[in-house]
Order: structure tokens, then C-alpha cells, then sequence
């Protein structure tokens, strides 16, 4: 499937160098793309670990060619002095950085408001660190994963350190909220027993993720992967914010509640939208709207919920003395 050709000058510069227009002939990697490749992945802190060349060595599945890599997706070329960078999938990337900036603008405005509550705290961190994954995310699977994965290459690599962190992130946010939700929701030593719990899970999804990028090991890369692993802190504190308010009827925890039930119902519209085929039908049509916008467009409207209705009211449960059941008054 054979993308129109799309130039943005961003200053004066050459003229394109070897992508070929649509109406046919061989795509050609830019001569300067390697150079681009560096310079992003030199911004990468990963990329001077160690084993960064073993995550580059999974070859994608299925193959994929530089040339393949933008037949099979929208891309723009951007003339930057005497470099020409290749951005791929433009839509996805500009929403998937505006949801990465709004989750960290937020995150740092809790840490504004958060007036000694730490339940407030924790999800100030938790929002940062979601939004700093999402940047991570749509930079090396959107907006230059040509340059990342492609470019030099004869086959294209599955994955990359800015992959690899963006897990490593968006797990740290998840075990953040359950921090939060220790403060807001817990008392006693069900308080700590929860911290405890987000951290030593945050240090063995972490040690493994980082075992399976140097190994490695591709399934321990995977969003699905991050999923199943993050899965049982939502059903926890659903769980939990359900019995409460069953027995008390608090409204932080029917905001929580339907927080839960909204971030569940944004990853099932993901998967239904990715099932569906459209993102393929659409790009043939020259929309470009993939099941990554579903998913990124409703993650902007959860935090935004979550914002506004949870952890800007949030308030720390006293501690009470005497250890107290999970969620108990005092």
C-alpha cells in the first residue's frame, strides 16, 4: 500500500531525497536518516546502556523493510536545514503528545494543590510518570519510529529503550495510584501493606522488563504483557472502593469507582476498534485515525475525570490507632 508523499518545510533545504512520490516507483531511505537516527537516539538515556543492542536485534514481526515501514502507514517528511526527518502516523503522534503533556501539566498541578495530602501527592506522580510514558510511547511507535527502528537497517527492529521505558513508566504510574489510593482509602497497617506491595511490584515488573530488553525476551515487552501485569492493582482497588462504598456510601469512592469502570471501558473500546479493521479501510481513504487515537483520546477524557472528580478532592484517611480493617474510619 503506497503512502502519498507529504513535505513540510520547516526552513529552506534541499529537495527530498529518494522517497518516491505516490504515483510509484522504489521508496529509498534518505541519505541522511541514519544521522537523524543518532541524534534521537542519543537523546535517550537508554541508549547508552549496555544492551541496547540487543533490543535492537528482534527483528519485526511480521518483516518489515525501511521501504515496507512506510508503505504500510501514513508518514509527512519534514526539509530541516540539510536533514530530512520522517514522521510516521502525524495525527497519532500530535494526540498521543498532548496527552502525554496534559497528564504531566496535570500531575504537576496536583503537586500545586496537594496542601500536605499525599493521597494528592501520589497521584501528582502518578499522572507525571503516565505522561512522561506517553511521550516516550509515541515517540519510538509513532512519530519517529522510522529513524528508531528503520533507518540503516535492512530489516526493521521490533522494539527499542524508548519502548522499554514507557513500560517501565506506566507501571511506576499505576503502582503510584495505588500508593495514592493507600493514603485516600486505607488506614493502619493496610496502609503500609499496600506501599509495600506497589513497590516490590514496581521492582520485579521492573526487573524483568529490563532482563527481557537485554536478553531478550519479546514477551515480556508487550503492551499485553503490562496489562496482565497492571491488572490486579485495578481490580484491587476497584474491589475495594466497591465494598466501601457498599458500606458507607462515600462519594470519593463512587468517583473511584466510576474511574475504574471508565479506564476498563477506554481499553475494551481500544481492543473492539483494533479488532474491527478500520484503521487500515480509514488510511486507504486518507483518514488517518488508528485504534491508538481510540485509545489515546479516551485516556485524555479519563484524565481528565480523574483530575477534577478524584485527585484534586483527594484527602488522606487519618491513621487510627489499633490497626483498624482496610478502610475503616477512624
Amino acid at each position: 500500500m503506497k503512502r502519498a508523499r507529504f513535505d513540510i518545510a520547516a526552513c529552506p533545504g534541499p529537495p527530498a531525497t529518494g522517497l518516491a512520490a505516490s504515483g510509484g516507483g522504489q521508496t529509498r531511505t534518505p541519505h541522511n536518516a541514519p544521522a537523524v537516527r543518532r541524534s534521537l537516539l542519543a537523546a535517550a538515556v537508554a541508549a547508552t546502556t549496555a544492551g541496547c543492542g540487543r533490543v535492537g536485534s528482534i527483528p519485526y514481526s511480521p518483516r518489515q523493510t525501511p521501504e515496507s515501514w512506510l508503505d504500510i502507514q501514513p508518514f509527512v517528511e519534514l526539509h530541516v536545514a540539510s536533514r530530512t526527518i520522517i514522521l510516521v502516523q502525524p495525527t497519532t503522534t500530535a494526540i498521543v503528545y498532548v496527552l502525554g503533556l496534559v497528564a504531566v501539566v496535570a500531575g504537576v498541578h496536583l503537586f500545586r494543590i496537594r496542601n500536605a495530602q499525599r493521597s494528592r501527592l501520589w497521584w501528582g506522580v502518578a499522572l507525571v510518570l503516565w505522561g512522561a510514558g506517553a511521550l516516550l510511547a509515541g515517540t519510538s511507535y509513532e512519530a519517529f519510529s522510522y529513524h528508531l527502528k528503520c533507518a540503516g537497517r535492512d530489516v526493521c527492529a521490533w522494539t527499542s529503550w524508548w519502548e522499554v521505558w514507557y513500560l517501565v513508566a506506566t507501571a511506576a504510574s499505576v503502582d503510584a495510584i495505588l500508593v495514592a489510593h493507600a493514603y485516600s482509602c486505607a488506614a493502619g497497617p493496610w496502609r503500609e501493606r499496600l506501599a509495600r506491595y506497589a513497590v516490590i511490584h514496581l521492582a520485579a515488573y521492573g526487573i524483568t522488563t529490563l532482563g527481557g530488553a537485554f536478553v531478550p525476551i519479546p514477551r515480556l515487552l508487550t503492551f499485553e504483557w503490562l496489562l496482565a501485569v497492571c491488572a490486579p492493582q485495578v481490580v484491587l482497588m476497584a474491589a475495594h472502593n466497591g465494598w466501601r462504598y457498599h458500606a458507607s456510601r462515600r462519594p470519593m469512592d463512587r468517583a473511584l469507582l466510576w474511574a475504574w469502570c471508565g479506564l476498563v471501558l477506554t481499553i475494551g473500546a481500544y481492543y473492539l476498534y483494533l479488532a474491527s479493521g478500520l484503521t487500515q479501510r480509514l488510511w486507504l481513504r486518507g483518514i488517518w485515525w488508528s485504534e491508538n487515537d481510540v485509545l489515546h483520546v479516551g485516556l485524555l477524557v479519563w484524565i481528565g475525570y480523574v483530575v477534577f472528580f478524584v485527585a484534586a478532592p483527594a484527602e488522606d484517611q487519618p491513621r487510627a490507632g489499633g490497626a483498624p480493617p482496610i478502610g475503616t474510619e477512624s
